[in-house]
């Protein structure tokens, strides 16, 4: 199999995961495990499994104050907000307005890369801000949002592609710097501090012993596919991959969530629903789009 192929298998199981998830996760909250409790439970395997590859295989250690200042911002928004927001907003919201609206995330980086680093921001990317943005506020506050889902919970899904997004503008100096596991290990620690006070209590409040296996199944998917096998997965195919290639890919998310979504019964797509990701996906797509329009390898 050649490196090509490789590369895409990789890109296109990071996407199935990541698009499964919504469903998956809906499983176990909030009857089984809260959403703060699986955070912890996410987060805390995390901080083992990826400290272990630290401590035993990458052994690279932090250079300076600064880069802990900055890995510490990258654990609040990356981590803490970012889990904490879309957790609990999965958990009111519906697997296809949660999967559509954290597709915003790209505009948020577009926006603080114009603040933070002074880039100017082309007329094309703010049609497409304002397109995204239009397409996501309607989809909040349209009944199609509001059918199957909470407000509240497509808010917060809001807030967490605006955490994600500033979390991509955060990490990217680190990235340059230092090896990837070392990046995540210490990110992972830091979240880790902010998100065990909010879930601890649902995480001991559960009784494990009467889960059913299809539980423990869908415990075992956010742990080892969505947390560790989806990271490392992406980690390597953005080594080799286009960031037009890796564009490509976080489109099929939603894609994959909506059919998983409605194949389990989950959720509806309706007209309106499928008008709005139009309206993202134009959105966000003319934000993103780069100076070559060609996808390679």
């Amino acid at each position: 199999m050649n490196k090509q192929v490789q590369v895409h298998g990789a890109l296109f199981l990071v996407a199935l995961i990541y698009g499964a998830n919504y469903s998956i996760a809906k499983e176990i909250m909030p009857d089984y495990v809260g959403p703060f409790g699986l955070i912890v439970i996410r987060v805390v395997s995390a901080v083992l499994v990826f400290g272990a590859l630290s401590l035993w295989v990458v052994k690279e250690k932090i250079q300076s104050k600064s880069d802990w200042v900055r890995i510490v911002l990258c654990g609040l928004f990356g981590i803490t907000l970012n889990q904490l927001s879309f957790f609990s907003g999965l958990n009111l919201t519906s697997p296809i307005n949660a999967s559509l609206i954290q597709t915003v995330s790209p505009v948020v980086v577009v926006l603080l890369s114009a603040y933070l680093l002074k880039e100017r921001i082309q007329v094309f990317r703010m049609v497409g801000i304002l397109l995204a943005g239009l397409g996501a506020m309607m989809l909040i506050s349209g009944k199609a949002g509001n059918a199957q889902g909470n407000i509240l919970g497509d808010i917060l899904m809001l807030v967490n592609a605006a955490c994600f997004g500033a979390f991509l503008v955060l990490v990217k100096p680190l990235m340059q710097r230092y090896n990837p596991i070392t990046v995540v290990s210490r990110i992972f620690l830091a979240g880790s501090v902010g998100v065990i006070p909010f879930g601890l209590g649902q995480v001991i409040k559960p009784h494990y012993a009467t889960f059913p296996a299809s539980i423990w199944g869908a415990i075992a998917f956010v742990i080892i596919g969505m947390t560790i096998l989806a990271y490392l997965l992406n980690v390597w195919a953005m080594k080799y991959a286009s960031p037009a290639l890796v564009g490509v890919y976080i489109y099929l998310q939603p894609v994959f969530a909506i059919l998983i979504a409605v194949s389990l019964g989950k959720d509806l797509f309706t007209w309106q629903k499928a008008l709005y990701a139009a309206m993202i996906f134009g959105g966000v797509y003319l934000v993103s789009k780069p100076k070559k329009q060609t996808v390679e390898v």
